[in-house]
């Protein structure tokens, strides 16, 4: 039986407007010990990014929500991704997700899904958040998964509050998110040595 000893490699891949989706980026890629990979402001990825990729266990998309779905710049790379569908070059890689927006709805979930969804185009599994809702009259805005987001991570952030300003529940919320996909794509890899 063989035995990897190589860490899992994640990547968080996102674009941030205004910094407040970078700082959940960062969040993320804390927990999962992710590398972070931003999208320009003209919707591109370095020639290494796109590398850096095509080298991970576990991707992870992130954008803000705008108008009720994500950024164009993130559609921009996802488009840009589909030579790698042409390919099966994602196959199999373990996926998640997160946004944030101005409003408590803000049709976050249209982001959600999206991205579940360009994970499904690439054949990739999606990890689902294992956090209960924050939903009870004691419930505050600094409780993990605020949002009551099951599919992934939801933040919100009042439009005129700084990235500093941001619940430290739904940082935190999206920290032991990263945790989750880093874990189980070590319990898949595991798998595949066990199998091979």
């Amino acid at each position: 039986m063989t035995q990897h000893t190589t860490p899992v490699r994640t990547v968080v891949v996102y674009h941030s407007g205004y910094g407040h989706t970078e700082r959940m980026a960062t969040a993320i890629a804390e927990g999962a010990g992710a590398v972070l990979v931003a999208i320009d402001t003209e919707g591109n990825l370095a020639e290494d990014a796109w590398k850096t990729l095509s080298g991970a266990d576990a991707i992870l998309f992130g954008s803000p929500t705008y108008m009720g779905g994500p950024s164009w710049q993130f559609k921009k790379f996802a488009d840009a991704s589909s030579k790698i569908w042409f390919e099966g070059g994602w196959q199999n890689k373990l996926f998640g997700g997160f946004t944030n927006s101005a409003s408590l709805n803000g049709d976050k979930l249209n982001t959600l899904e999206y991205f579940f969804l360009l994970a499904g185009q690439h054949g990739g599994i999606w990890v689902s958040m294992d956090i209960k809702p924050a939903n009870v009259k004691a419930s505050r805005r600094d409780d993990l998964n605020r949002m009551g987001s099951y599919i992934a991570p939801m933040a919100q952030t009042p439009a005129d509050a700084s990235p500093e300003e941001m619940s430290p529940g739904d940082l935190e919320t999206a920290r032991r998110y990263g945790a989750r996909v880093a874990m189980i794509a070590g319990q898949f890899r595991s798998g595949k040595s066990q199998s091979s």
